[in-house]
């Protein structure tokens, strides 16, 4: 068993008001004994322009934020999920890429979000991710002292296929660190995030950003740790801060055991 924790941050326009935002939470998360924090989409710095998304944007080699804490997974000696930060890209268009980190500080693995947030609620309401970014094109699994996480992103929580392969090649826990909005999140986050735990037998992790984004937009919080049989851990609500679980890989595999869905997929054909 092992305690982890989500940071619920309010999304920032620069890299110095995103580190300031990281480090307000980061230090007592760490000092509680958690084993691994998970941080949310785009906490590198999260902002909007014209509509389109403009986070800020580094080079893998250069990203502050990713030295930060690369430095502080270090210090600590804890597991960190980067949920996301803006990548420079070899064109136009950047990469939304999460990052996982050992206790040593080194890079374990890193996912590109897969499907972009391309959408239309309203004649007001509208978000065309792919307009800035470049799709990722390869599920990721990454072997952790919680267990194999399954990485995925926010809009990425949509497409249950995904979570069904991840799992089925050997993920307990799935990850979907998120920025999403007000206002779907309303409606779906809590009902989705519990069917991708449900329906694959596997721990979710899930931080979110919460509040306004700078240049408009709001981000729906309720970061989530979900158990196997769907319950709710933890729940981050409406304010920045700090959620804790203890997450039991055990429990995970004797679901499976009982519930052995994940090997009962059958082929077939639609008319």
């Amino acid at each position: 068993m092992t305690q982890v924790a989500c940071l619920q941050l309010a999304p920032r326009a620069s890299f110095e008001e995103a580190e300031t935002e990281i480090l307000t939470y980061f230090p007592a998360a760490a000092k509680n004994g958690v084993k691994f924090i998970f941080l949310p989409e785009y906490c590198g710095g999260l902002k909007s322009e014209n509509g389109l998304l403009a986070p800020p944007v580094a080079k893998e080699e250069d990203h502050p934020i990713l030295q930060k804490l690369l430095e502080l997974a270090r210090q600590e000696q804890l597991w960190v999920l980067i949920g996301s930060i803006a990548i420079e890209g070899p064109g136009k268009l950047f990469r939304n890429r999460s990052f996982v980190i050992n206790d040593q500080g080194e890079i374990v693995t890193r996912y590109d979000k897969i499907h972009l947030f391309d959408i239309k609620l309203s004649e007001t309401l509208e978000y065309k991710e792919s307009a800035v970014v470049e799709p990722g094109a390869k599920g990721v699994i990454a072997q952790t002292n919680v267990g194999a996480l399954g990485l995925s992103v926010c809009y990425d929580l949509r497409f249950p296929h995904l979570y069904r392969d991840l799992a089925q090649t050997g993920a307990d826990v799935l990850t979907v660190p998120a920025a999403f909005i007000k206002t779907t999140g309303e409606a779906h986050w809590h009902v989705l995030n519990r069917a991708r735990a449900i329906e694959n037998c596997s721990y979710v992790i899930s931080p979110c950003a919460v509040g306004d984004i700078p240049g408009g937009g709001q981000s729906y919080g309720h970061s989530l740790i979900i158990d196997p049989w769907g319950t709710v851990l933890a729940d981050g609500g409406d304010k920045p801060g700090i959620i804790t679980a203890n997450v039991d890989i055990a429990k995970a595999r004797e679901m499976r055991q009982k519930i052995p869905s994940l090997g009962h997929d059958r082929e077939y054909t639609i008319n």
